[in-house]
């Protein structure tokens, strides 16, 4: 076995050391957290909510067809296959069904084809930018989401340009 596999079981053992050198009830601590979790899981469900219903508006409505045919031109300049603008585009709003593209371009093109290397890199190296800004703002007092949600999404396109062409440098 991999010395890996032990760092959580050491963690937790050193934990509960911890705590018993400290003198306090774990158990206890515990509950105090998972209690003080709830209402953030509660506030969270909104956001949640209003991001899977929009993702899946928008696939079924065509929006992101649409999406994708607009920036199709922008992206061919820099050698994006369609089937990776797909991936560029729903990842900032799903994981999974980015995960799903991703499973799609690799199962159509073999695991040593340019399209499954940039399709990786691209998955890797963005991220859900809306879920993640739901969950930072439905504990943040500032509901301006605006400019960061805009940076992010900005951030996401250039590291995919990038990515294109560290892809077409390497492979």
């Amino acid at each position: 076995m991999k010395v890996v596999s032990y760092i959580i079981p050491i963690l937790v053992v050193l934990l509960f050391l911890y705590s018993i050198i400290k003198k306090q009830n774990v158990y206890d601590l515990f509950i105090k957290g998972v209690s003080e979790t709830l209402p953030l899981i509660f506030s969270l469900f909104p956001y949640l909510s209003a991001i899977l219903v929009m993702n899946e508006l928008m696939k079924v409505s065509g929006l992101f067809d649409i999406i994708i045919n607009l920036l199709s031109p922008i992206f061919s300049l820099f050698s994006l296959p369609k089937e990776i603008i797909n991936l560029v585009i729903l990842k900032p709003f799903s994981g999974s069904g980015s995960l799903a593209i991703l499973s799609d371009v690799i199962k159509s093109n073999g695991v040593n084809s340019y399209n499954t290397l940039l399709s990786c890199v691209v998955f890797g190296s963005s991220e859900t930018v809306f879920y993640i800004s739901a969950v930072y703002y439905a504990k943040c007092k500032n509901k301006k989401a605006t400019k960061p949600i805009i940076i992010s999404l900005v951030a996401t396109f250039i590291s995919t340009i990038f990515t294109c062409f560290i892809c077409k440098f390497f492979f």
